[in-house]
């Protein structure tokens, strides 16, 4: 059981959490008594002294015992040779002390923490209600260290420049006479600028001293009276620069900002750093009643040096009336303590800079704005409040409120162009705002054709902080000679992002990582997910310009994917070799490879388009080649589409008929996946003619896609004539992996013909082989055909068995393109057992991959099932 007690107020005990009462006044008194010896045991006579003093009877022992009795019935309390000891888990009052004891020995703001933690214990006058003599010597004694408790209390309040007046003038109209309040109350108001105040509150005292005592106020307080009455008026500093007038959105980040301490507002050029920092300033003016300090440290000023933190202190003394004299942080320090001050740092360059510009105590704020994380900072403690470009609505905001609502309804299309533009970069939309301002008879669509042609060439308003590419080069001229050379470099990529391997591939250089960190300090790039980064497409194309032409870095950059492309699809396809490509590491499994290309998907199709103009014929063919099966397992038809046209191009400015063959087919089966049965039949017809009569591994293959794009059409038996014409082909090939396939494709074909005995036969003997040669696809595919058979033949709980078992290997393999077409099959499995519930169930998800994979087709015949 847990034993707690509260003395600060009326007396409280709990028990396991729960209030229990203690009978009357003096079996209370008793415990109290107990209570103040902090856990050691107390004397029987102590006790009795305690509780009844010089009205103690002869029966007072006795009583007393009985007293005992019932309090032991509750709480643990234990006899001892040198008395009662009562076990207390807690007790505020000891608490309190502790707290008022710890906070001596700390420094002013954890000081200030643990004392307001103690009186905080307070809930009223101790030990209401109870009376004895020394009951109240005891309270009396309590409200002495509460007093001490709360005066040192204010002294640190007052140093650190916390709001503490209002609660001081309520104190001192309880204790008139108490010179060390009233001192408190004088130096407060002082420092808010009201000496006047602060000189009537102590003629007032020592009026009252007089009258009273016949004595005049003590030292201590006879010197504030002096120093006030000597002191020149406090300056009060307003240097913050006006607030933007059309400032707008950003309320999220205007939140974050943290009134006490530091705060870092770190962001790209032209994100709109300061417009943040002065609004919110503007928005806390009367938080900071001693002033605001403001000075442009020009950090990433191309005009001039950086401003000196010699500079920048001069200025904040002068600011605060001390001008003349040494020019040091330590005496700026000393005279901004204990003020309440807002001290806003801009465009500040590095850590290095503002350091000897901060206040030395907690009572001041301080705002840095900075391109540069400032990591001496951060891990100083200070605030990070990141800031990126504005969102889709803040952005429409921004322009709609500067261009005026009148001129946007003209044609909305416009704007929405302005801002897809501008990629909700502030600096971008105000010089797009301010063109249109200086020209308002010019349409936007003609500023909107402008950033269509020449995005950095439109964005220059005329003068140097309105122009984009001016800005950006002020804060690459920051950065090292090996960031420098990066971030031109990062201007190749032709995605929109890129993983740390690739980058490291285009610098062909070390330290990548940390140079990239320097980029990510400065904004100039951004780690969006681990591992890999982008670029604003502004910035990005500011890096183009510098990056000119590097074919070498790019050839770099690109033959770093192929060759992990290829690795990925080694993995994925063991059996189908690349000889083309070097010898390279695959993949852990499957599942890794896929994870890779998901990745990676965009900078493969980007690296494709680039290969293709550049005239890199080679390699724009094995793109196609290594992304072909990632294409297929996630259904993306569209994307495998466009790949191998640019693959069919690039083999045929080759002269490679093999390539040309490979392409075709690859063609014709998307083809016919889309029901373009024309197309289909015309590119794998080509398939074949460029295919000799004794390459029986390439005819065989022409065969298997013709028979996949007969089916597709609903020629059943064309299907099967050529399914059996590449069994044969693949046979004498002696190409096992491949005969396996066909197997189950000649089955899947039989069983389409309704000839479920022969489809069996040959499914069965593509499992057999599939599993000796641990080829997992074609062992998946031909579970599903299994199950196919089975359902067709009543033999429901196998065709169940089968098709859990088929999904199984898929979701190994990640095929969720054949995943898809299993659950939709496994469904129908259920419905024809009146299994309504799971068959919805199992639709339900196989339709969302068909939408997902852009399987038109499937979706709808699917969705029409699942209307009815």
């Amino acid at each position: 059981m847990t034993f707690e007690f509260g003395l600060l107020g009326d007396l409280e005990v709990r028990v396991d959490g729960l209030l229990v009462d203690i009978g009357h006044v003096k079996q209370r008194s008793v415990l109290v008594a107990l209570l103040a010896e902090q856990g050691s045991p107390v004397p029987l006579d102590r006790l009795i002294d305690r509780v009844w003093g010089e009205q103690a009877t002869a029966r007072a022992r006795d009583t007393l015992y009985v007293y005992l009795s019932k309090l032991r019935q509750v709480l643990d309390i234990q006899r001892e040779p040198g008395g009662y000891r009562l076990r207390a888990d807690s007790v505020d009052l000891h608490r309190f002390r502790t707290l008022v004891t710890q906070a001596r020995g700390q420094a002013d703001e954890r000081a200030l923490e643990l004392l307001d933690e103690a009186i905080g214990l307070w809930r009223g006058p101790a030990l209401a209600g109870l009376d004895s003599p020394w009951l109240a010597e005891f309270r009396e004694e309590l409200n002495v260290e509460r007093v001490e408790a709360e005066l040192d209390r204010n002294d640190l309040a007052i140093k650190l420049g916390r709001a503490v007046l209002p609660e001081l003038l309520k104190a001192a109209e309880q204790r008139p006479v108490d010179e060390r309040l009233i001192g408190q109350v004088m130096l407060a108001l002082h420092r808010a600028g009201n000496s006047a105040e602060a000189l009537r509150h102590y003629e007032a005292l020592r009026q009252r001293l007089a009258d009273e005592l016949g004595v005049d106020p003590g030292a201590p307080l006879r010197v504030l009276h002096e120093h006030i009455l000597t002191a020149e008026p406090a300056r009060t500093p307003r240097q913050l620069p006006a607030p933007h007038q059309w400032f707008s959105g950003r309320a999220a980040e205007l939140t974050e900002v943290r009134g006490e301490g530091v705060t870092v507002i770190a962001g790209a050029g032209g994100v709109g750093k300061t417009a943040l920092a002065v609004q919110w300033a503007h928005q806390h003016l009367d938080d900071y009643p001693d002033g605001q300090l403001y000075v442009d440290l020009r950090g990433f000023d191309p005009s001039g040096e950086p401003v000196t933190t010699e500079a920048a202190l001069r200025g904040f003394l002068d600011a605060l009336g001390e001008s003349g004299g040494e020019v040091s942080a330590n005496r700026y320090r000393s005279l901004v303590a204990g003020r309440r001050l807002l001290v806003l740092l801009d465009n500040a360059r590095d850590t290095e800079q503002v350091t000897g510009l901060l206040p030395g105590n907690g009572s001041c704020a301080v705002l840095v704005t900075s391109r540069n994380r400032m990591p001496g900072l951060l891990t100083a403690g200070a605030h990070l409040v990141p800031l990126d470009v504005l969102g889709a609505s803040e952005a429409r905001e921004f322009l709609t409120s500067r261009l005026g609502r009148a001129r946007v309804a003209v044609d909305p299309g416009d704007l929405s162009e302005l801002l897809w533009w501008c990629g909700g970069l502030p600096l971008a939309l105000g010089i797009v705002a301010a063109r249109a301002a200086m020209n308002p008879g010019l349409p936007l669509s003609v500023l909107a054709d402008e950033l269509a042609e020449g995005r950095l060439d439109a964005l220059d308003a005329g003068e140097v902080g309105a122009n984009l590419r001016a800005v950006f080069s002020w804060s690459r001229d920051a950065l090292s000679a090996e960031a420098a050379a990066l971030f031109a470099l990062l201007g190749l990529i032709p995605s929109t992002d890129a993983s740390l391997a690739a980058i490291e591939a285009l610098s062909d250089r070390p330290r990548t990582r940390m140079v990239l960190r320097e980029l990510e300090n400065a904004h100039l790039v951004h780690q969006h997910v681990p591992g890999r980064y982008r670029m604003h497409d502004l910035v990005r194309l500011y890096a183009a310009d510098l990056a000119g032409e590097n074919t070498e870095a790019l050839h770099r950059f690109t033959d770093h994917l192929l060759r992990r492309a290829g690795a990925g699809a080694l993995t994925l396809e063991p059996h189908r070799p690349l000889p083309e490509l070097e010898p390279c590491e695959r993949f852990s499994d499957s599942a890794a490879a896929m994870r890779w290309f998901d990745e990676e998907h965009e900078s493969l199709l980007a690296v494709q388009r680039v290969a293709a103009e550049r005239g890199w014929h080679e390699t724009t063919w094995l793109l196609a080649r290594t992304m072909n099966h990632y294409h297929r397992r996630r259904g993306r038809s569209g994307d495998e589409l466009t790949t191998w046209h640019l693959g069919l191009s690039a083999a045929e400015h080759l002269g490679d008929k093999t390539k040309q063959a490979a392409a075709h087919l690859c063609v014709g089966l998307i083809h016919a996946q889309l029901s373009h049965s024309t197309l289909a039949q015309d590119h794998l017809a080509r398939c074949l003619e460029l295919h000799d009569e004794d390459d029986f591994e390439a005819r065989a293959g022409a065969h298997r896609a013709i028979a996949w794009a007969m089916e597709h059409a609903g020629d059943f038996a064309g299907a099967l004539d050529h399914a059996l014409d590449a069994l044969d082909g693949f046979r004498k090939a002696d190409l096992p992996m491949r005969e396996a396939e066909a197997l189950n494709e000649v089955g899947w074909r039989y069983a389409c013909l309704h000839r479920y005995a022969d489809a069996a036969d040959y499914c069965e003997q593509a499992m057999t082989l599939s599993r000796k040669l641990g080829h997992v696809e074609c062992e998946a595919a031909t579970l599903d055909s299994l199950a196919h058979i089975a359902h067709h033949d009543g033999r429901h709980a196998d065709a169940i068995a089968h098709y859990h078992e088929s999904l199984t290997r898929y979701r190994e393999l990640d095929n969720s393109y054949e995943e898809a077409t299993v659950l939709h099959h496994l469904g129908d499995v259920h419905a024809a057992l009146n299994q309504h519930g799971e068959a919805r169930e199992l639709w339900d998800r196989a339709l969302t991959l068909y939408l997902a994979q852009g399987r038109t087709n499937d979706a709808t015949a699917l969705a029409e099932v699942l209307g009815s």
